[in-house]
């Protein structure tokens, strides 16, 4: 079973043929809504990738709160963990461009109550052979207490380093699995990376002094990672992108449910990036995640 411990947001998404700088107005052409967040994002993927799913985190008692969770509810997703709490349900604004890409701003609301206590409640709860999914948008607090936690009971733990915060690097030396972007790992390595060579060497080394498994997405570029000694890389398709919100939680979710269901490695990361690919084809967070039969008659 796989413990997603992170954030539940509804997202207000508006697109626009350009994305605005800073200072400008720009004309939308559409707007919608979509229940989000990066934990309630990877813990939807995970349960549609074929895995038994307990989502642990907090939203609000206003109108948000029950289309935040439908579709979680909706997939079969545990939501006794889910706290009712008297902030509002947090909420992304988001911007998608005429390219498919994306600007975010992020308002924490309920995700910012989620406390120490509600880690350990929700470690207690897993079993040996469980994966924990973490992320931060979540006070960084409550992600180090279910991360040691985690370990002090020999559960293997993923985090997520997105969004990028001052707390990431320190977090992530906590974890089993990390997953990054190739700005996040530039952070995590401490060194700029100007290509591949260099970014073998920086996973090289940190993969020597704990023996973490890195795993690094390139967006059109796949995936690399480093497991027991082994740098692998995969691909994801070939698309032309529609909006890109979601992909990287849709990769990560896969990614947790496809170790938890003992694919070997590089079937585990080529499954990941052909779901985060499919994603990219759909508007919207949670609504773009494929279902595991679409992802596998891909592969």
């Amino acid at each position: 079973m796989i413990t997603v411990f992170g954030s539940i947001n509804m997202d207000l998404i508006a697109t626009t043929e350009r994305l605005p700088q800073p200072g400008e107005t720009v004309a939308g052409s559409g707007f919608s809504t979509a229940a989000g967040g990066k934990g309630a994002n990877q813990a939807l993927a995970a349960r549609r990738a074929g895995s038994k799913v307990k989502m642990a985190g907090a939203v609000g008692q206003d109108n948000f709160a029950g289309p935040a969770l439908a579709l979680l509810d909706d997939a079969g997703v545990d939501l006794s963990a889910v706290a009712r709490v008297g902030e509002p349900t947090g909420t992304a604004l988001i911007l998608v461009g005429g390219t498919g890409e994306n600007m975010i701003a992020v308002v924490p609301g309920a995700n910012g109550t989620v406390s120490e206590a509600q880690a350990l409640a929700a470690v207690g709860a897993m079993q040996t052979g469980d994966i924990l999914m973490l992320q931060l948008e979540i006070p960084a607090a409550a992600v180090e207490a279910a991360l040691k936690a985690a370990r002090a009971k020999g559960i293997r733990t993923m985090i997520n380093t997105a969004p990028l915060t001052d707390d990431a690097a320190r977090l992530a030396r906590l974890a089993d699995i990390v997953v990054a972007n190739e700005t996040e790992f530039e952070l995590l390595s401490g060194t700029a990376i100007p290509d591949a060579a260099t970014r073998k060497a920086a996973l090289e080394k940190l993969h020597a002094e704990a023996g973490q498994i890195f795993v690094v997405t390139l967006g059109g570029d796949g995936v690399v990672a480093i497991r027991d000694g082994e740098t692998i890389s995969a691909q994801g398709l070939e698309i032309e992108p529609v909006d890109t919100v979601g992909a990287g939680d849709t990769f990560c979710g896969y990614l947790a449910a496809s170790l938890e269901q003992g694919l070997d490695f590089p079937a585990v990361l080529r499954r990941a990036a052909v779901a985060g690919s499919l994603a990219c084809l759909t508007h919207g967070a949670q609504p773009s995640i494929p279902l595991g039969e679409a992802v596998d008659a891909r592969l």
